[in-house]
């Protein structure tokens, strides 16, 4: 399996950004780190070797980027309006860097299927549903779908539009309605230890979906299923494998 580490200087964060490629071709993949996290855990913590005859049959190319949560909405010492300002920052390097070097690597067309595990989900939930003109694809494990385990009750413009369970309740573009339709929408959460906000904001979001009359898959996996690695590293390959003609289209 062909891999490819990168850094480069990112005009919109003002910092140096890595990032690292698995395979050569297929569906492009955009995984975002846990909390805090950096773009090699997907690999450390196995998620890489879970999914590995995927990228080696060619059905998928993973892009995993780093994150900058503890600049924004971790940040817990500053208010939330700065945080939410640094994290469009970090919008404008994902969708003005990271999405066209996707394409320079992956000139197959394909849109992008993103994903990622716990505050990677976040993101991932919150970049597709910002962004349905790059993203046809998501999987979101274990995210949240607000942001008020980070910041409380506050709310702002900014704030609004990354709460995709908010801002989607008021949504009427028929556009982007329509792209979501025709999208492939996966949401799971484990019933166990630690997955309790989890949860209540994936039935929240699918809440929102049905009412859009938006086509998903919301499954909550058993009692047992808590929010750690070990599980999702059963769940990214088992829901790729759902996926199937999807990822050759």
């Amino acid at each position: 399996m062909e891999t490819k580490y990168t850094k480069w200087w990112s005009p919109s964060l003002n910092q140096d950004m890595e990032l690292k490629v698995y395979g050569q071709s297929g569906k492009p993949v955009l995984v975002f780190p846990s909390m805090n996290g950096r773009f090699y855990e997907f690999e450390d913590f196995g998620m890489i070797l879970s999914v590995q005859s995927f990228l080696e049959d060619g059905k998928i190319q993973i892009f995993a980027v780093d994150s900058i949560d503890d600049q924004s909405w971790t940040n817990w010492n500053a208010h939330p309006a700065d945080r939410a300002r640094r994290h469009e920052d970090y919008d404008r390097y994902i969708i003005s860097e990271v999405v066209p070097f996707i394409i320079t690597q992956n000139p197959s067309g394909k849109k992008i299927l993103t994903t990622g595990c716990s505050m990677g989900s976040y993101h991932a939930i919150n970049f597709f549903f910002r962004h349905p003109d790059c993203f046809d694809a998501l999987i979101g494990l274990s995210g949240v779908a607000r942001l008020s385990i980070f910041i409380g009750d506050y709310m702002d413009e900014t704030v609004y539009f990354n709460s995709p369970v908010e801002n989607l309740k008021n949504l009427t573009d028929e556009n982007y309605l329509n792209l979501y339709r025709q999208s492939q929408i996966i949401l799971c959460a484990g019933q166990g230890n630690w997955e309790e906000p989890m949860i209540a904001d994936m039935l929240s979001l699918a809440a929102v979906l049905s009412e859009k009359k938006i086509p998903y898959w919301l499954d909550l996996w058993g009692y047992d299923v808590v929010h750690d690695w070990p599980w999702w590293r059963k769940q990214l390959p088992y829901f790729l494998e759902k996926l199937g003609s999807f990822l050759e289209a």
